[in-house]
């Protein structure tokens, strides 16, 4: 906490009553223009608080210790570095003024191998999060020389310090940006400094997008150019974990109501940075009661950062957006983006992402990620469910409805049982939460009711859990009245008749109720799909669920 309100410290104007008596204030640091700082570097200061100890190298800004570097023989592993740094964090960084406490950053070396870290409290620091620097294409900057000419140049360090230490507001600590994440924000500051141009950011899932895009709107909302920046998700993405760390970024940032209005007044308002769902920005675009109160937008600098590019804003969304708001800048991050080969089609022709978001600004992909342990490997297993009759070579393969297949009740059940028979062994006995994903909604129902039938029957005793987005008018399934008899419509005429009761189809909302029933029970809640925020919370306490164990199966469709 003491690092924290340090942090703020340096970062706000601190007052001071002067030899007149008068009130001023005097910046600790230039943060505007990080370059006109002044910059020393110190060697074996020595400190005693409970004991004494001898700091390797140090660098002062307008004379205060902002970034300590602790050096190592070759040959020592960086992890002794990283943990020197905590034993003078509690035995004397406090001690005197306490001033290393103003500490940013961390630089830790054996010569060969150099990382970097936010400074934080000592529970809330990891040596997971120590940091390789990289050139714009992910190539690892390792050796101290080299790290030290580009990472430690003095403009580069204020600008780190300046620009990309992030004050993790809920849980008092610092975060600093990877060199991926600060490429990318860059590359969106330079094209809206430079052109109007659109663009687009390929972060692999997992790398920390929220921060990096979070981190893009805040320094946008900074440059008199721009009118106002608006980040958009989906509704479905914006989940327990993405409303937790947006919040913290900035407390309150997110309006989880599917009120419109509220957004409308924020954008004809002060608010410089909107945080918003697709859903409500594409009511606010279309409907003629918000169209005239935003009309005073139309030409202004207004940039638009999607969060995941790819889905909603492939179709009217988008050309509403892009209609409305005449003089626009829209910028997607994504995980997964769209190409020409796997593109699909709506009524404006196959869509990419680059047809919708121009080119790439930068990339950091799976192999990126896996090599930095920033994901997780994969590893996977092909498991065959039907089989081809040997000797007979089919020509025809396109005739095949490989739906059919793939959906045949025998299928589903066999999958159903493999899951329930390896579900232990996959898990580490439990000590891993599955999701499984489908393809469809039609499908992960069967296989809910499936798990479901044979839990009643006692052939496990698995948490089944499922999420999903349902269509308020979706095709209705009985609607096919081209398929029927003359005898059936006159049956079906009959005042009295009760044709068809009995295999009645559900709306797919109405299954999602009984699961979400299904759930109330098993862990005494009392959600729905009633109203939007019930659903909404149902949602943030399936994913709370998920993380901490307490699902053993989520059965998901496109999420």
């Amino acid at each position: 906490r003491r690092i924290f309100a340090r942090s703020k410290i340096l970062r706000d104007r601190v007052p001071y009553v002067n030899d007149k008596g008068e009130n001023k204030t005097i910046e600790l640091i230039n943060l505007i223009h990080w370059c006109r700082n002044e910059y020393q570097v110190t060697q074996q200061v020595t400190i005693e608080g409970k004991y004494k100890n001898r700091y390797d190298v140090t660098i002062l800004i307008n004379g205060l210790p902002l970034v300590q570097i602790e050096l190592k023989r070759r040959g020592l592993e960086l992890k002794e570095a990283f943990n020197q740094i905590n034993r003078y964090e509690r035995h004397s960084f406090g001690a005197g003024a306490g001033l290393f406490q103003f500490i940013q950053l961390f630089v830790i070396s054996n010569g060969v191998n150099t990382k970097y870290y936010a400074n934080s409290p000592i529970k809330a620091r990891s040596f997971k999060q120590t940091f390789y620097w990289t050139d714009t294409k992910n190539k690892l900057i390792t050796q101290l020389a080299d790290f030290s000419e580009i990472f430690l140049e003095p403009c580069h360090v204020s600008k780190m310090i300046c620009k990309y230490v992030v004050m993790n507001e809920s849980g008092r600590y610092l975060m600093v940006l990877r060199p991926y994440q600060f490429y990318a924000v860059e590359a969106i500051i330079d094209t809206v400094k430079t052109t109007t141009k659109n663009g687009y950011i390929w972060h692999t899932t997992g790398s920390g997008k929220t921060l990096t895009s979070f981190k893009t709107s805040q320094i946008l909302t900074q440059m008199l150019q721009v009118h106002k920046v608006v980040f958009v998700v989906d509704r479905k993405d914006l989940d327990y974990q993405t409303t937790k760390e947006f919040n913290s970024f900035s407390k309150g940032s997110i309006d989880g109501t599917n009120d419109t209005s509220t957004l409308v007044k924020q954008l004809t308002g002060d608010a410089k940075l909107i945080v918003t769902t697709i859903q409500k920005l594409n009511t606010a675009v279309t409907k003629s009661r918000h169209i005239k109160k935003m009309e005073s937008l139309r030409d202004k600098r207004v940039i638009f950062i999607f969060d995941e590019c790819h889905r909603s804003q492939f179709g009217k969304t988008h050309e509403a957006i892009k209609t409305f708001f005449e003089n626009s800048q829209m910028f997607g991050f994504t995980g997964t983006p769209i190409f020409e080969p796997n593109a699909g089609k709506n009524e404006y022709g196959k869509r990419t992402t680059a047809m919708l978001f121009n080119k790439d600004l930068h990339k950091y992909v799976i192999t990126d990620a896996i090599r930095d342990e920033n994901v997780l490997k994969f590893s996977v297993e092909y498991i065959q469910t039907f089989k081809k009759k040997d000797g007979i070579q089919d020509i025809e393969v396109e005739a095949i409805d490989e739906k059919e297949v793939m959906e045949a009740p025998e299928r589903l059940d066999a999958i159903t049982n493999y899951i329930i028979a390896n579900h232990n062994r996959k898990t580490h006995s439990r000590e891993f939460t599955a999701i499984f994903c489908v393809s469809n909604v039609d499908t992960l129902i069967k296989y809910y009711n499936l798990f479901q039938q044979k839990k009643e029957a006692g052939e496990h005793n698995l948490r089944i859990a499922t999420i999903f987005s349902y269509s308020a008018n979706e095709d209705d399934k009985e609607a096919v009245g081209d398929t029927w008899t003359d005898d059936e419509f006159a049956m079906a005429a009959e005042p009295s008749a009760s044709y068809g009761t009995a295999e009645k189809s559900q709306h797919t909302r109405e299954h999602l109720e009984g699961f979400i029933g299904d759930y109330n029970k098993m862990f005494a809640t009392n959600y729905s799909t009633k109203d939007s925020q019930s659903f909404y919370n149902y949602y943030n306490d399936i994913a709370k669920r998920v993380k901490h164990k307490q699902v053993d199966i989520l059965l998901v469709v496109n999420m």
